[in-house]
């Protein structure tokens, strides 16, 4: 029994996991972690029963989120996460972890040419590191098989005291091929929304291939 004049305050019952797709914040059906889902991969069941992963965030079904990491989605695999989220028998393919990759190189490639023909992003030595020097750029993408003597050298041009994230998530090849070149080792990308997109996917690309569980790229 309560004291009078005083009112026992009710107890908020726990959020439930369709409250909680609400928002930026997704929760891992693995780690139970909740982060923003710029971080994370949304996976649904398609028309056959098969794990889907929709990292444009646009297929129809309840979606099951993951971190961003190779080890996270392999858990869920191999303990069967993904039916224990979905209610229901579903088929995961065994090349999972390959098919979101190149979805995610796809897509940062697509979006490093739509950078290019907004005039928001520049490759090559000079040019990039022409804006680099003038402050225009919010984020370079480099080779990741470049050189890191050249890579030191061409970063150097940061003015003290500005920070510009580097991401490394194709080759120079790959960088070639948007740009229309043989080969491109750097690209130097203006702030905005094509850069936090490219940004976003090179961490997560990063996190399934196991290269960097903190999904974040390096700053100069």
């Amino acid at each position: 029994m309560t004291r009078a004049g005083r009112r026992k305050t009710p107890e908020r019952a726990p959020l439930s996991d369709e409250a909680e797709e609400s928002g930026p914040l997704r929760r891992c059906l693995v780690t139970r972690a909740r982060r923003d889902k710029t971080a994370m991969i949304r996976f649904v069941v398609g028309p056959g029963g098969e794990i889907v992963a929709d990292l444009a965030e646009r297929l129809p079904g309840r979606g099951m989120w993951l971190s961003a990491r190779r080890d996270v989605l392999e858990t869920a695999a191999r303990r069967g996460g993904f039916a224990r989220a979905a209610k229901m028998q579903v088929h995961v393919p065994p090349d999972l972890a390959a098919l979101v990759e190149a979805g995610l190189v796809a897509r940062i490639g697509e979006r490093l040419g739509l950078a290019r023909r907004a005039g928001q992003a520049v490759a090559g030595f000079d040019k990039a590191r022409e804006w680099l020097g003038a402050g225009r750029a919010g984020l370079v993408v480099a080779a990741r098989d470049g050189s890191a003597e050249e890579r030191a050298r061409f970063l150097a041009a940061v003015k003290p005291g500005e920070r510009v994230v580097v991401v490394d998530p194709l080759s120079g090849a790959a960088l070639g091929r948007v740009f229309a070149r043989e080969r491109v080792v750097h690209v130097a990308i203006a702030p905005g929304k094509l850069a936090a997109m490219i940004m976003a996917d090179a961490a997560r690309l990063a996190g399934i291939e196991g290269r960097d569980e903190d999904n974040g790229g390096d700053t100069a």
